[in-house]
């Protein structure tokens, strides 16, 4: 039985400065054995600062921090695990080129110099199985899914034995099917006293899965309900200051002709499998095509292949009547084609370049930013300027580094560099992954202004509500093929999608085409 109200962790008045702006002023937290605390709030609120404060990566100017009823001070990372603090970051932090049981033990002290291989796989491969984690030991990570590389990085805590999770936005890139095996794993994890803070934006899986909800806002506590007597639309009201209302004004548009197809196209992934199979999909003007699948069934090579990438295998790319299938990403970029990828910092942007550089990556070569083999840098920064403003980048000035803005600040820049040469097709892979309410919001709008404007959308995305939200027309991939073509999400139901998401056919589930 787990001791009821014991406290694994206790947080005084901590402060932490950044360039003598207050990351954190004076905030207190605690985590309870056996819980679920939810840590919320906006992009920038605090909440990274806080908990890179509690897993040892910054110092703080202020505070105290309790574990277990002990006051410890951490002075590094190795500090932290030490103390039983485990965290999995919105960001991975993973060695792409070793196998998953070479980084269970990278940073290990005290390590042999011969590792027995043996025995850390089978110590691996019992923990899996305890919560549901399973993953091959002997992958390289670079091969794995990004949900795959979650389990890794939840089995690395503990196998380290960690008491104390931190779980930075770890469903922002799950399916459903795959956040509630996260969710029973959290379960088993609380059932044996563990606690796990929760930072996520998802405001219906704070209300299912937390036990008490923590609120930040521009660095200050705004306060801690216990998740019984809180609503989303409170909870909400708590982290932005205002009331918001959480529901989209989708207008019915009758869709346009075809903009962009893709014709039996074969693809190859970059672990020399079949990523895609046959696949056919039409795009039309003024509509939204989602696409629902489990990460790794060959979603990004389908986005790759469709932006000029990746090449195919087989198959064609039809523009505007006009076959592009071997036509490079300029040229597609040219005729219309915009591509928000999933992974905003390492394909997305130039985490080393500023906002102004990173505004311009898409038409430095076309005027009136090129001035012949010259840039125009009075052309470039009204442009930036311009994306700023539009789209509410919250940045010190553009000349300030990508890598220092928050995940949905570099959301909205990329979002509005893409959308301000007025696109023909967005291609747009989970475009709100790990964004906060007001940002997921102001994303969604976007998306649903674009589509009255005419532009053929197609949106992956593996938050199933947001499909079946934004979706005119919902596909369902599973190993690289196209398991049907949903043609009224609302009538088809949640839980039949789920079903084609696992492999079954659409003849096989009833309705559709």
């Amino acid at each position: 039985m787990v001791e009821p109200n014991a406290l694994l962790v206790e947080m005084k008045g901590i402060t932490k400065s950044f360039q003598g702006i207050k990351a954190n002023d004076q905030i207190d937290l605690t985590l309870k054995k056996g819980e679920v605390l939810a840590l919320l709030g906006e992009n920038g609120a605090g909440k990274s600062t806080l908990m890179n404060v509690l897993s040892g990566i910054y110092l703080p100017d202020g505070g105290t921090i309790d574990i277990g009823g002990t006051r410890l001070s951490f002075r590094s990372p190795n500090d932290a695990i030490s103390a039983g603090i485990g965290m999995v970051h919105q960001h991975f932090m993973l060695v792409p080129s070793q196998t998953v049981w070479e980084n269970m033990v990278l940073g290990l002290p005290d390590l042999p110099q011969i590792l027995p291989k043996g025995k850390i796989i089978s110590e691996i491969t019992a923990i899996s199985k305890q919560y549901g984690l399973e993953v091959d030991p002997e992958a390289i990570i670079w091969q794995l899914s990004i949900g795959e590389q979650q389990r890794v990085e939840i089995l690395k805590t503990l196998y380290r034995n960690a008491q104390v999770l931190i779980l930075d936005e770890p469903t922002a890139v799950l399916t459903p099917q795959e956040a509630r095996s996260l969710f029973n794993t959290i379960k088993r994890m609380t059932e044996e006293g563990r606690g796990i803070i929760f930072i996520s934006h998802k405001l219906d899986e704070v209300m299912e899965i937390s036990d008490r909800v923590t609120v930040l806002r521009k660095g200050k506590l705004i306060g801690t309900v216990d998740r019984e007597n809180a609503s989303k639309e409170k909870i909400a009201e708590m982290m932005v200051g205002k009331r918001i209302n959480l529901d989209l004004d989708k207008k019915d548009i009758t869709p346009g002709e075809v903009v962009y197809s893709l014709s039996q196209a074969n693809a190859i992934s970059d672990r020399g499998l079949k990523a895609l199979d046959q696949v056919s999909l039409e795009l039309r003007e003024g509509q939204i095509l989602g696409l629902a699948g489990v990460a790794g069934n060959g979603q990004t090579e389908l986005c790759q292949v469709m932006a000029g990438l990746r090449k195919m295998t087989s198959g064609k790319l039809i523009l505007k009547g006009k076959e592009v299938t071997d036509s490079s990403p300029r040229e597609l970029i040219d005729g219309g084609i915009r591509y928000i990828p999933a992974d905003r910092k390492g394909t997305g942007m130039v985490s080393n370049m500023d906002v102004r550089e990173n505004s311009t990556l898409k038409r430095y070569w076309r005027r009136p930013v090129a001035r012949g083999v010259l840039i125009d840098w009075k052309a470039v920064l009204k442009h930036a300027l311009g994306i700023v403003k539009n789209f509410n980048v919250d940045t010190p000035s553009v000349e300030t580094p990508v890598r220092n803005l928050s995940g949905g600040n570099i959301q909205k820049l990329m979002l509005g560099r893409e959308l301000s040469d007025i696109p023909k097709v967005l291609i747009a892979m989970n475009p709100t992954w790990g964004l906060d309410v007001a940002a997921t919001r102001f994303v969604r709008e976007q998306l649903l202004e674009e589509r009255e404007k005419g532009a053929a959308i197609f949106l992956i995305s593996e938050d199933l509500d947001e499909l079946m939200s934004l979706s005119d027309r919902i596909a369902v991939m599973y190993r690289g093929k196209i398991m049907g073509l949903v043609e009224d999400p609302n009538t088809f139901g949640i839980e039949r999608i789920g079903m084609m998401m696992a492999g079954t056919r659409i003849e096989q589930v009833g309705g559709g085409l």
